[in-house]
């Protein structure tokens, strides 16, 4: 049976860092929405130019890669990548092209749907046996080990026969300026639990206040729960939830003070393929310029639970019928539909 996981509510400057982490799906928005507040587009385009990287190569040369069909045409799919450096993962590896990255540890795809009446961020976990190209069958997060950037992408859009159009990443300590930046968030936290390491912190059930150093604390953390991996990628939908809903309120959207703050803190943390520029990522703003938090979903790639490789490595299951389904929802920008449907 499918296991899903849904919250429907729910450059390295300083460092020369490009790692990578899942904040990056709020980010994204935050810096595309920044660009477009009123008189502060040019300072705000400029700051978004010269802090964030170029990742010079993300897409797979030499391969076809699929085609939209014309009902999907004006539909948006970016690809949204983290890796923990700092978190104790013990996987990291050196990704080709990408200096001091690890494996891409997190990773979601962002759909942003030819209406632009939703945005629909799906968190693929990490350990997903698939079929790699060239390398047969790993968890999906080797694929930036073995290929950088392009060989994940291939991987995915092989997945699901759809294109995937620009690449962001992010590093880690993003989480503590943005978090400031916007007074802090509140989530409503499911299970209590205590952090790891010599500066741990007790993260209480129900709803709490996240700032800074407790954000971070709060994304990594998966040792503290019997299910690992799914509980983390709940809690990190749940802060990315929680930021994006208070991004996009009338209180912060009409403060250019705010929004120029965001963005400054942000950028620098920020690396994205060569067409997400300040011109790109300001049209994607107007595009979105009605998106609330409510017309936000998470939820994550569904699969038949844990499993074991030939190897005896520890590995989630696909369940390919409901990446089928996913796909055709893709092909046809009807994944809002799917998902109504889709059995929780």
């Amino acid at each position: 049976m499918s296991n899903y996981l849904e919250e429907p509510v729910q450059r390295s400057a300083r460092k020369k860092r490009p790692v990578r982490t899942v904040l990056i799906s709020a980010l994204a928005l935050v810096l595309v929405a920044g660009l477009v507040a009123g008189g502060y587009l040019f300072n705000l385009a400029n700051t978004y130019n010269t802090q964030t990287e170029t990742i010079e190569e993300v897409f797979p040369e030499g391969t076809d890669r699929p085609t939209r069909s014309p009902v999907a045409e004006e539909a948006r799919n970016i690809l949204l990548l983290g890796s923990d450096e700092n978190g104790g993962s013990g996987e990291t590896e050196d990704l080709p092209g990408v200096p001091n990255a690890g494996r891409s540890d997190t990773m979601m795809l962002m759909h942003l749907p030819a209406n632009r009446e939703g945005v629909y961020v799906m968190s693929i976990m990490r350990d997903t046996w698939t079929d790699i190209p060239g390398y047969g069958e790993h968890k999906i997060n080797a694929a930036t080990a073995f290929g950088g950037v392009p060989l994940l992408v291939q991987t995915l859009e092989g997945m699901f026969d759809t294109p995937i159009d620009h690449v962001a990443i992010i590093d880690f300590e993003g989480f503590t300026g943005l978090t400031d930046a916007l007074g802090g968030v509140t989530v409503n936290n499911e299970i209590a639990f205590q952090s790891r390491g010599a500066d741990g912190e007790f993260f209480d059930q129900g709803e709490i206040n996240l700032q800074g150093d407790s954000a971070l604390k709060f994304v990594r953390e998966r040792y503290a729960f019997t299910d690992g991996d799914f509980q983390r990628v709940k809690n990190q939908q749940l802060f990315i939830k929680a930021v994006m809903t208070k991004f996009l309120t009338a209180e912060t959207l009409t403060n250019p003070i705010k929004i120029n703050e965001i963005v400054d803190q942000a950028s620098p943390y920020l690396s994205v393929d060569e067409g997400l520029d300040a011109t790109t990522a300001g049209g994607l703003a107007l595009s979105l310029r009605n998106i609330r938090g409510d017309d936000v979903q998470f939820f994550t790639l569904p699969n038949l639970g844990i499993g074991t490789s030939a190897d005896g490595q520890s590995i989630i299951l696909k369940d390919d019928a409901a990446i089928a389904d996913i796909a055709e929802a893709l092909d046809n920008d009807t994944l809002g539909d799917y998902l109504q449907t889709a059995a929780p």
